[in-house]
């Protein structure tokens, strides 16, 4: 399992790749003003979702973000 030092290394390289420094920094701030609380934003999210409308959007998802290994690009 990471560490917690290599889990934040991971996200903060993803938050820049696909938000830039910018955004990045924004979306930190914001996170660390509304005391953010994923589980219970999962919670009010997906909860009232069906299993069939949960499976289409997460399909309609992967359609428009593939998942590309970085293995795979070199």
């Amino acid at each position: 399992m990471d560490s917690s030092a290599a889990i934040m290394d991971k996200g903060i390289r993803c938050l820049l790749m696909n938000l830039g420094t910018v955004e990045t920094e924004t979306f930190i701030s914001m996170i660390n003003r509304e005391k953010f609380d994923y589980t219970k934003w999962q919670r009010e999210h997906f909860d009232s979702m069906d299993s069939k409308e949960f499976v289409d959007a997460a399909a309609e998802y992967d359609k428009k973000h593939p998942f590309i290994s970085k293995k795979m690009k070199k």
